[in-house]
């Protein structure tokens, strides 16, 4: 028996040691409860580099200001830089062959990456002496001493720039001739630069450089009475075309020997359809241009007798590329216009639009809207011919390349652009129905087993290692169509800027679906359309299997707060829109309720401009909801720009001309003006509306009770003084205040206000339970800091008699009213942090019994998870005994980073705006989904999983281990019986 108990006590140790007790991940974990996505944008520039031999690429610029070089083969991302987001990129190209030049922040900023590796490797600010227009041009085949010289406007200044090591060779400032710098050209084997623009929009400017030394060659002006309307294009170097203010008249402008001749031509004449919406479209051909109307499309070629001839009329949403040179003299363009679930592209000669040199026609996913933008390249064919392959941009932002008649790759670089977040379960699983089943052969079992046993013993190569993770996600349960009991699985519904609905599956972070919605597309009701938010709308009972989820998306057709607005609601499983409605009234503010009707519908009130509210749905039970609770419903208004915050409650029926039984006129109950000459409201922040607190009683030392102040009508204000609204450093320490309020949306009570002198923004914060974490910048100690404010229920602090418990003598129960003053205490204290903060957010589980952790997104664009007790506001330097049981830590200036704490690892969430976290059904787990530019959802167990097993838990070695025991047990027992038996022989 000895021996047995030895070799169990020997196989329950090799178990025990394979059961992981770090907070952190291994490298092989990495990917099995998260995962990371990496996207661009929505594609504005693109320059092809297939010249020789090694890999063909596409280096792009986007609107969320990021360059990128992709892979023409596959569309992966070889290299990527996200800029600031306030230095927009204006112009990229490439130089000797080798450099990505990028001109960002209103062309004063000129930077030259490596074009293999993307490596910085030089860096020129120009400094202007105003905002102007910012110009582009790098020389083909111009050398000047060796230095190959870019040349850039920006500023009110024009700069040859060395490309080689990024030396401002020479200067041109043009600040004191008042001209407004449209083109700026260079002729091939040419040693002037063209400088093109107009003075006080009434005078057309033409100035030759000498790109030696940057002085003025020559200079030639005309009047040009009537003003313009947009820009002036360039037809070739010596011919432009401009429109009249009025968009009337069209002036082509020819310099000949030094002078400028105008030549008005009324649009009307040329093309008789033309009505008063007529624009140049800015693509650049040689000797033609194209004019789009409210129906079509016109090229129009400018003969060598400055002539304008119409060639050819084509649909308006044909979307026209720039030329493309092919050989001396000869040039090619593309026209893609998207037809029935098709697009159709054709590539002509700038010379003879007459003929097609290339027409395909390929199979388009509706979803992706109209084509917004297109790029082309060419490359020469086996048999010498010219192929082509064009980069198009969809409405949707999604980038695809078309070669050949076929989609070679597309990219969803539309999530890069996410404005709105909201979760949905999953479907029930149905009894005897499999959703994913997975067979594999005796070998590929047996093979599987052999991987794991040697990574559990740390036996396994890195290829082993990626090949066991593999096998890991394969076998795993997380990428499902159907809820599983932890809560795991879910929809992560997002709302991007393009107005399209994305499911990702917290799985894996696959697409499920995608929706381009219809209220949200341009049209001629909706201009100019933008999401507003997303909310949920029909949430069903489990049981109802007959329903499915749905959300609201609200959008605005335009960008005042005045414009109209628009309505969808779509399935949550599907993606199907069941309803739209649009345009509307228009809308500020949208409330979810916390009413539903019969049918599980969520009411929502709608607030438009004129401070009525719209009640949805529409429907008579709503409204007899509604009606029976109106009393009880408050919503405030922000109003940043003027210091105001208002309060509202609902009055009666709209008083319209047409009546409108679910329109209400609200009520103003209370206002706050913060004066505008001390303060300057720069940060809002209230609680979730889904937050669920554990306890109102919080338990400190030696065993005294604290209530929380429980309320989820606290609004969070932070205010500073007007010098201290701009960036950090904007203000002295004397000049700066911050002062931050929490405030009671029902009664408009200020409840509690803090000063922090020498202090300002940006300020991030959050709210949660009776606590609020702020971050700000001390300009005085010249570092970031954390401050917390937890705010407690005096009127129930005395309750703490046990025979009035027992008895019911106690208010405990009583409900809590926000018409009664409130009689509050507080406690707070500030930290010292390391790093700047560009969002922060909170851990939220099912019950709230879980401890709470900070989740801060930091300037390096992570997610760092901070134990809530590192901001205790009652931490001190020497906790007592008593206050060391109950978890209190001691008091130090400066908050720690634990590099383990990063819930990102090793990723970046480049451009992060956002983290939103939802909670699981199990009670240790929060989801967390971080969003920007890069996408990232991982699980976050704050007090660990302290009510389940870990999902990659080795239950067959479990098994096997007790199969053994059990074997070595009986082993022994015969072998010890045995062994007796022969004693007593003795």
């Amino acid at each position: 028996m000895a021996m047995a108990i030895k070799l169990s006590i020997l196989l329950l140790f090799f178990l025990s040691s394979l059961i992981p007790t770090s907070f952190s991940l291994y490298e092989d974990q990495v990917g099995f409860m998260d995962w990371h996505q990496r996207y661009i944008g929505k594609v504005k520039h693109a320059v092809f580099h297939t010249q020789k031999a090694g890999r063909k690429r596409v280096v792009v610029s986007t609107e969320e200001n990021v360059i990128a070089s992709l892979d023409l083969r596959r569309g992966e991302i070889f290299w990527r830089h996200v800029l600031g987001s306030n230095d927009v990129v204006d112009k990229i190209d490439i130089a000797l062959g080798k450099y990505v030049i990028t001109l960002s922040s209103e062309g004063s900023i000129l930077r030259a990456w490596n074009l293999p590796d993307g490596q910085m490797v030089w860096e020129s600010f120009l400094s202007g002496s105003k905002s102007s227009k910012a110009l582009l041009t790098v020389p083909a085949n111009l050398k000047v001493d060796l230095d190959s010289p870019i040349f850039v406007y920006g500023g009110a200044c024009l700069y040859a720039i060395s490309s080689i090591d990024g030396e401002i060779l020479w200067k041109k400032d043009f600040t004191t001739e008042g001209i407004d710098v449209h083109q700026l050209l260079l002729s091939d084997g040419s040693d002037v630069v063209h400088v093109v623009g107009v003075t006080d929009s009434s005078q057309f400017d033409t100035y030759d450089i000498d790109v030696r030394n940057g002085g003025l060659l020559k200079h030639a002006s005309a009047s040009f009475p009537g003003g313009i309307y947009g820009e002036i294009l360039p037809i070739s170097s010596d011919k432009f075309v401009a429109l009249d203010a009025s968009r009337s008249l069209l002036v082509l402008i020819s310099i000949k020997d030094g002078q400028i001749n105008l030549q008005q031509t009324q649009v009307s004449d040329l093309i008789h359809e033309a009505s008063g919406n007529t624009a140049i479209i800015p693509s650049k051909l040689s000797g033609i241009f194209s004019i789009s109307t409210d129906t079509f499309i016109a090229f129009i070629k400018v003969t060598n007798e400055g002539k304008l001839d119409v060639m050819e009329k084509v649909d308006k949403m044909v979307v026209v590329s720039d030329a493309l040179p092919l050989s001396e003299g000869e040039q090619a363009f593309a026209l893609v216009q998207h037809g029935d679930s098709k697009i159709h592209l054709s590539v002509r000669l700038v010379h003879d639009m007459s003929s097609n040199h290339l027409k395909e026609t390929v199979k388009m996913d509706h979803d992706r809207g109209f084509v917004h933008k297109i790029f082309i390249n060419n490359y020469v064919r086996t048999d010498r011919s010219h192929g082509f392959r064009a980069l198009i941009v969809m409405e949707d932002h999604s980038l695809l390349l078309l070669q050949q008649g076929e989609i070679v790759w597309s990219r969803e670089d539309g999530l890069a652009s996410i404005i709105d977040v909201t979760t949905s379960e999953l479907p029930v699983e149905k009894l005897g129905v499999s959703v994913s089943k997975v067979e594999h052969s005796l070998f590929e079992w047996l093979k599987g087993h052999m991987l794991k046993l040697k990574g559990t013993l740390m036996l396994a190569t890195p290829d082993e290692i990626a090949e066991i993770q593999k096998i890991r996600l394969q076998s795993s349960e997380k990428s499902k169509m159907t809820r599983d009991h932890n809560g795991f699985r879910r929809l992560l519904i997002v709302l991007t800027r393009a107005g399209k609905l994305f499911a990702l599956h917290t799985g894996d972070g696959r697409v499920v679906w995608s929706s381009l919605l219809q209220s949200l597309r341009k049209s001629d009701q909706c201009t100019h359309p933008t999401g507003l938010k997303l909310h949920q709308w029909q949430i069903p009972h489990h049981h109802a299997l007959d329903n499915n989820p749905s959300v609201l998306v609200v959008g605005r057709c335009g960008p005042s707060l005045s414009a109209s607005s628009a309505m969808s609601i779509v399935d949550a499983y599907t993606g199907k829109e069941l309803h739209n409605m649009g345009p509307l009234h228009s809308t500020v503010q949208v409330i979810s309720l916390p009413f539903s009707d019969s049918t599980e519908q969520q009411l929502h009130l709608l607030i438009d401009a004129d401070k009525r509210a719209h009640l949805y749905p529409r429907t008579p039970e709503a409204a007899e909801i509604f009606q029976r609770e109106s009393e009880n419903v408050y919503w405030y208004s922000v109003e940043a720009e003027v210091g105001i915050l208002r309060g509202y409650g609902v009055k009666s029926s709209c008083n319209l001309e047409v009546p409108d039984e679910y329109c209400f006129e609200t009520r103003n109950l209370w206002s706050i003006v913060f004066p505008s000459e001390s303060e300057k409201i720069i940060a809002t922040v209230t609680r979730k509306a889904n937050e669920v607190v554990h306890t109102q009683a919080k338990v400190i030392a030696e065993e005294d009770v604290m209530y929380k102040y429980i309320s989820k009508n606290i609004l969070f204000v932070a205010t500073v003084s007007p010098k201290a609204s701009g960036p950090i450093g904007s203000a002295t320490p004397d000049e700066s205040l911050l002062v931050v309020h929490l405030v009671d949306t029902v009664t408009g009570r200020i409840l509690h206000r803090m000063s922090h002198s020498g202090a300002q923004g940006p300020v991030h914060a959050v709210l949660s339970e009776n606590w609020v974490v702020y971050h700000y910048f001390n300009l005085r100690a010249h570092r970031y800091e954390i401050s917390v404010i937890e705010i407690y229920d005096q009127s129930r602090a005395e309750n703490k008699d046990v025979l009035k418990l027992i008895v019911g003598k106690h208010n405990l129960t009583a409900p809590v009213s926000s018409y009664s003053r409130p009689e509050v205490s507080t406690k707070s204290q500030s930290y010292f942090f390391t790093h700047s903060v560009k969002a922060i957010s909170v851990t939220s589980t099912a019950k709230g019994i879980t401890s709470k952790h900070l989740l801060i997104g930091t300037i390096g664009d992570k997610v760092l998870a901070l134990d809530k007790r590192f901001v205790d506001p009652r931490r001190s330097l020497n906790p007592t005994q008593a206050e060391k049981e109950e978890g209190l830590l001691p008091l130090t200036d400066t908050l720690p980073i634990i590099p383990q704490s990063y819930v990102t690892h090793a990723f970046k969430v480049e451009g992060l705006r956002g983290i939103e976290t939802v909670p699981a059904k199990l009670e240790s787990t929060t989801l967390v989904f971080a969003y920007g530019v890069d996408l990232f959802f991982t699980r976050l167990a704050p007090s660990r999983t302290y009510d389940s097993l870990t999902e990659d838990f080795n239950y067959a070695l479990l098994l096997l281990t007790i199969v053994a025991l059990v074997v070595a047990i009986f082993v022994t027992w015969v072998l010890s019986e045995r062994k007796d038996l022969q004693d007593k022989w003795r």
